[in-house]
């Protein structure tokens, strides 16, 4: 998966990408310990797992 916009870095899109492939297994599981069935989800565990590894992603909103 190329860049997603601007405002992600590469390493968050390749986060994000794998986070969803999980999803798609039914591996991913979320803090709850529940399995991730939205994709919306997915994508806010993958964008956080790149923040916390120093990603350059955008500040979370709300």
């Amino acid at each position: 998966m190329t860049n997603i916009m601007a405002k992600y870095s590469e390493k968050a899109g390749d986060k994000v990408e794998k986070t969803i492939h999980e999803m798609k297994e039914g591996k991913l599981k979320s803090g709850s310990g529940k399995k991730v069935t939205s994709k919306k989800q997915a994508i806010a565990i993958g964008l956080s797992e790149a923040r916390k590894e120093g990603a350059k992603v955008p500040k979370k909103k709300g």
